[in-house]
């Protein structure tokens, strides 16, 4: 049995060209070795598995290759590269600063600096995870690294580049280092899959692209451990299945079961996902990836945000087409809603279940409305036109004094209120605008009609229990203002009010525009004053002091007997 090599190591770049997702400092390097522009020191900064190791050993390999190729490739046959090959090399040093980081490896790293290379021109030194070094082990590098012997130079690699001291940053010529792309890795992988003999699709391979978060070695990884699951013929479902991955399927039946108010399979398939073992919060985080791609795909011209192969982009496109960009949006902002509080959340099966309940009834709820006019008696406060609200005026006269003979049109606060906990709140402005505009002919509605319609607007409210309770307790304050009954309520604090303002206020203006059967109605909110408080004198020399402010007869006796009253 051969001696089996993990594909990490066994495809590890050896040259620049099979350097992955890096061609500019690729380009770069080469530039500079062409040119004899070399620095005495290098910083390569970057995400996990994306070259950085690879890339120094590349360069350092190249700088001292005695017959170079015309792109600047090492050549792999003089006597340098084949002892750096066989790690013999004694002019190529790698240093782990993980396990290595005091002043005394330091030390006698610097020693080993000061001798020249027996082999090639220079004396290269990788110091991997550099910024592992402790402080001391930093400054005793520094002057080494300020002024080192010409036949040194020094490749730092680091995944922090924030815990390098500035002395350090300052002295080394600087690389970033990107994530590599998904389709480079599949590219990649894609040959991998050819020189080794698996039959793979796809789908499975951009599953473990994304999976792998643009690191090349974690890929590889990923991909051993798929060949190891599957053997040499991989499918998408055993892929999905072995890296414990949603599958793509599942955002396809949610957003048909939301589009079709389904929540009950909505429900179904959030615990079909649970019994695999995958998280909520994994679950909210796939539900917002999969609408955000919904929205890229029905949006023309943000196809290469999508980095799908083409039997993917395909149905994306297809089921995008029957969402419009409203569903989308309120959909992106029910799901960035559920995963902001889902930490938090004491019950989090129950919140992310009320998530979907609000999803599947993104487009059931303007049905529910458009139906709900024909069985109530008052008109509907959302139509645009001006004339459906003409009639309610004859049969309720807001001047008469006792206008409790109102209980017919009781059904429509009901819609009101539970548009308020909802559908208000994904109302468009406009709409909101349309609904307390009304007649101009409408009566100028009395007092005692707005206070007796006031318990009713308080009933309205019964889904948000807060909300009722400081209607309840306001008092309030009425006058007229250019032709209209203003009508004042208070609240305890300043972030009260402005929550009313911006979520409820128009919501509770149209339910009581039509409770009181007149549009000559505007609602306000404000915040009651709070009651001065006395200053309390608590020390018995304050105590003293009061007592001869408001007792002349007290004051004179403290002056006559010369009283110490501190």
């Amino acid at each position: 049995m051969s001696e089996y090599i993990v594909s990490a190591r066994k495809y590890r770049p050896d040259s620049f060209e099979s350097l992955i997702g890096q061609d500019n400092i690729a380009r770069t390097l080469k530039n500079a070795i062409l040119r004899g522009q070399l620095a005495h020191a290098y910083l390569f900064c970057g995400p996990r598995g994306v070259g950085k190791t690879s890339a120094a050993r590349i360069f350092a390999k190249t700088i001292n290759c005695a017959h170079p190729g015309p792109d600047m490739e090492p050549c792999g046959e003089c006597e340098s590269c084949r002892s750096f090959k066989e790690g013999r090399s004694y002019c190529i040093h790698e240093l782990d600063a993980a396990s290595n980081n005091g002043v005394e490896d330091i030390k006698a790293l610097m020693e080993q600096v000061q001798v020249p290379p027996q082999v090639g021109k220079y004396s290269v030194f990788i110091i991997d995870e550099v910024h592992m070094l402790s402080t001391a082990a930093f400054n005793s590098f520094l002057k080494t690294l300020e002024e080192p012997p010409a036949h040194a130079i020094f490749i730092l690699a680091t995944t922090e580049k924030h815990k390098i001291l500035p002395t350090i940053l300052s002295r080394c010529q600087t690389y970033d280092f990107n994530r590599i792309g998904i389709p480079d890795i599949v590219k990649v992988l894609r040959d991998i899959a050819g020189k080794e003999g698996v039959n793979v699709d796809d789908e499975s391979l951009h599953v473990i692209a994304a999976k792998a978060d643009g690191a090349m070695r974690d890929a590889l990884t990923i991909f051993d451990q798929t060949v190891a699951f599957c053997g040499n013929d991989i499918h998408y479902d055993e892929v999905v299945r072995n890296l414990g991955e949603l599958d793509y399927e599942y955002g396809f039946k949610l957003t048909d079961a939301f589009l079709a108010g389904d929540y009950a399979t909505a429900l179904l398939i959030f615990d079909e996902v649970l019994s695999k073992g995958i998280s909520g919060s994994r679950f909210v985080s796939f539900l917002g990836e999969h609408f955000r791609n919904l929205l890229v795909s029905r949006t023309g011209g943000l196809e290469s945000l999508l980095d799908f192969p083409a039997s993917l982009r395909e149905r994306f496109a297809a089921q995008a087409a029957k969402c419009s960009v409203k569903f989308l949006f309120d959909a992106l902002s029910a799901v960035s809603q559920c995963e902001s509080g889902f930490r938090t959340s004491t019950n989090q099966r129950l919140h992310v279940e009320y998530a979907l309940l609000r999803l599947s009834f993104l487009t059931a709820a303007p049905a529910q409305e458009s139906v709900a006019p024909k069985s109530a008696p008052a008109p509907k406060p959302e139509q645009p036109a001006p004339a459906p609200k003409a009639e309610p005026a004859p049969a309720l006269k807001p001047e008469q004094p006792a206008p409790k003979a109102e209980p017919a049109p009781a059904p429509a606060p009901k819609r009101s209120g539970s548009a308020l906990s909802l559908s208000s709140l994904m109302e468009e402005p406009e709409a909101e605008t349309k609904a307390v505009s009304g007649p101009e002919s409408d009566v100028l509605p009395s007092e005692e009609a707005v206070k007796a319609s006031w318990p009713d607007l308080v009933k309205s409210m019964a889904a948000q229990p807060r909300l009722a309770m400081a209607l309840g307790k306001a008092e309030l304050k009425m006058r007229v203002e250019e032709g209209k009954r203003i009508v004042s309520f208070e609240v305890a604090s300043e972030p009260q009010k402005k929550w009313i303002e911006e979520r409820a206020l128009r919501g509770l203006e149209s339910t009581l525009v039509q409770l009181v059967g007149s549009s000559r109605l505007s609602l306000r909110v404000e915040v009651a004053p709070r009651e001065e408080q006395k200053e309390v004198a608590y020390m018995p020399s304050d105590q003293a002091k009061v007592l001869m402010a408001e007792n002349e007869e007290v004051k004179n006796l403290v002056i006559d007997l010369g009283l110490d009253i501190k």
